[in-house]
């Protein structure tokens, strides 16, 4: 089983369209944009195969910037440390397992949630939030 991370803590995935359809799309990190197609898209599903490896953060970023708006969510070996930099690159959700939730309990994911706190920017401007 898996657990879905948001804003407001953990939940169980409410997705039921499936995952081998033509609306989801499943990214590895090494995936190159250049013939993605995204047209009816409804989930991309971005693969993290260790929690060292950063690229998905850069594939959601490139994708958000490509005007794919629908949901983006990041799975695998994502850390509660890394959920601030998850939301900030433009994934809705992350998608733990349930032994990773038990490791990383849901408060430590929501000292995180308040993801537009706290940025460089923010700190750049002399701020605490992020505009």
């Amino acid at each position: 089983m898996t657990v879905i991370v948001t804003d407001t803590g953990f939940a169980q995935d409410d997705w039921t369209g499936g995952f081998d359809g033509s609306s989801v799309l499943e990214l590895q990190s090494d995936a190159s944009l250049n013939d993605v197609a995204l047209d009816g898209v409804e989930l991309v599903r971005i693969s993290f195969p260790s929690f060292a490896d950063g690229r998905g953060f850069t594939l959601a970023r490139q994708l958000r910037l490509k005007g794919y708006e629908g949901r983006l969510r990041a799975f695998g070996h994502v850390l509660a440390d890394q959920y601030a930099m998850a939301r900030r690159s433009g994934f809705d959700e992350v998608e733990i397992s349930d032994d990773l939730a038990a490791r990383q309990p849901e408060n430590q994911w929501l000292a995180r949630a308040n993801w537009q706190d706290h940025s460089y920017q923010a700190r750049l401007r002399g701020s605490t939030a992020a505009r």
